[in-house]
């Protein structure tokens, strides 16, 4: 009987990946790979492990390291090819495609013990860049270890499930069954979590891929990530307190662009990459690359005195002395949600049956600001409810207030135009109240201040991604809205240098005549 092995359609599969599988540059891995001492690649008994392979990029730069490494010691070629790929390199693809294309780009063969393989040991088609097809393990709806939800991903055979090897499982050092000296690699970013919004509300799944390779006790760890978990993002408190926190951190690249690293993708918040140190502990080396293409280097503890979240730019460190000891103003910025009210109220009002929406006053009505449409299609809205639509900041609906939005883009230094808001107009969870204030004088004068440089270039650096929520407002010092602000006034209150003012106003000028990105969805 002949067999065949099922060969999908390459374009199904292509199709078929995630946006978030981003494909490293050879000059990027080689880059991150310096960051290994040197002795490693004359070691023959140190273990390379690639857990997340897409093109093999990682196995293969590691692999031409060690070829020359090794030669003295193994001066044999063909013998060294097969000790290299058969004792020293191991990866773990993400997809069935991805192995494949892995094992192309490492053994020259699709196959490890194909006709055309350059490693002439192996006596399997996968050699040591294994695939195995998982399941998620669902539970109350999503996935028990990297929280997937069951109706996006629960899919059919044809399809990739995304459940990656690496991380679906509690005993990763059984895959291989060894210790490995060296972890690198770079892991897919997010899930989709099916709401078709932006993708600061996709599901990260990258800080459980340094987690779980964290657990397996390597000397050395290598990965490149996003940037977001330094200053926000879904899910990553945990994750960022303990990067913080970790003294194991010897170096780390912080790119503001993620173009630098990625030629051609934008990546909101950039992107980094470091390295772990099992015996190291102390302050991590840390060079941060700007928008604007400056670089600047630090020795530093990656948590700090002014911030829960990262300061990446040390270029503002000065002026965060000055103002670290004032109450802030996030003291009087909402939570998400100020009164109660989801943003689908203008698109599906039938779930806000007791609203009775209209375009227009009604009796004992309140205005309330809303954006109608998803992503690019959304346009802001203004309609009116009953007032038992509103369940939060009931006491704030007659008094003065201001509308900050909740989402615009990462690389905008000029927020969109804050909202005035008047007695009895209230807002979705669009927009965050700032407020309320006792008079229309003190609203005013707090808008005043909101248009400031300063305020701008403090509330750019509280925020690393689209999203805008309280906490982005935590580096900027409450003010005395009795009175009007402007940046002189401010400069002369925390006597700013030259400067430092200089500084703010190299933030604030390019920017000045660009679009601010507004996305309200």
């Amino acid at each position: 009987m002949i067999q065949t092995n099922y060969n999908p359609d390459v374009l199904t599969c292509l199709a078929n990946l995630s946006n978030d599988e981003v494909f490293t540059p050879p000059s990027l891995v080689n880059d991150i790979l310096d960051l290994l001492p040197a002795e490693l690649w004359s070691n023959p008994n140190a273990k390379f492990l690639d857990p997340v392979s897409k093109s093999g990029v990682f196995l293969r730069e590691m692999a031409k390291r060690l070829m020359q490494g090794l030669e003295t010691q193994i001066p044999d070629k063909q013998e060294r090819i097969n000790h290299i790929f058969s004792k020293q390199l191991y990866g773990i693809a993400i997809t069935e495609l991805t192995s494949l294309l892995s094992r192309r780009s490492v053994y020259c063969s699709k196959t490890a013990n194909g006709k055309y393989s350059i490693c002439d040991t192996f006596d399997d088609e996968q050699g040591n860049i294994r695939y195995q097809r998982m399941k998620h393990t669902w539970q109350n709806g999503r996935c028990i270890y990297c929280g997937a939800r069951q109706n996006v991903y629960d899919r059919e055979d044809a399809l990739e499930t995304y459940a990656y090897n690496f991380i679906h499982t509690d005993k990763p050092e059984k895959i291989f069954n060894m210790k490995f000296d060296v972890i690198v690699g770079n892991p897919p970013y997010q899930l989709s979590d099916g709401s078709g919004a932006s993708s600061d509300a996709a599901l990260p799944v990258y800080n459980k891929f340094i987690e779980q390779a964290i657990k397996l006790n390597p000397r050395y760890l290598v990965m490149i990530t996003p940037s977001k978990w330094m200053v926000g993002g879904r899910g990553l408190q945990k994750f960022r307190e303990d990067m913080m926190a970790d003294k194991h951190i010897k170096y780390m690249f912080d790119f503001e662009n993620a173009a630098d690293c990625f030629p051609g993708l934008h990546i909101d918040g950039g992107v980094n990459y470091f390295l772990w140190d099992k015996e190291y502990q102390g302050k991590t080396d840390y060079t941060f690359k700007s928008n604007d293409g400056s670089i600047s280097n630090s020795i530093k503890h990656l948590k700090n005195d002014y911030f829960d979240y990262v300061i990446r730019d040390n270029r503002i460190l000065s002026i965060l002395d000055k103002v670290s000891k004032e109450q802030k103003f996030s003291s009087i910025v909402s939570q998400t949600k100020p009164f109660g009210v989801r943003k689908y109220l203008f698109n599906e009002p039938d779930r806000y049956p007791e609203s009775n929406l209209q375009l227009k006053p009604f009796k004992d009505s309140v205005k309330i600001y809303g954006v109608k449409g998803i992503k690019g299609g959304a346009r802001r809205m203004v309609g009116y409810v009953t007032r038992k639509t509103i369940t939060s900041n009931i006491e704030a609906i007659d008094k003065y207030k201001l509308f900050f939005t909740t989402s615009y883009s990462t690389n905008a230094i000029q927020p969109p135009e804050t909202i005035i808001g008047q007695p009895n107009e209230v807002c979705t969870e669009t927009f965050l109240m700032i407020g309320p204030f006792r008079s229309q004088q003190e609203q005013e004068n707090c808008l005043s201040y909101i248009q400031t440089d300063f305020f701008k270039v403090l509330l750019y650096f509280g925020k690393g991604t689209m999203q805008v929520t309280r906490s982005v407002f935590g580096l900027i010092p409450l003010q005395d809205f009795k009175e009007s602000w402007n940046d002189e006034k401010l400069n002369k209150k925390y006597g700013l240098t030259e400067d430092e003012i200089a500084f703010i106003s190299s933030m604030i000028s390019p920017n000045k005549s660009s679009q601010n990105g507004e996305n309200n969805d």
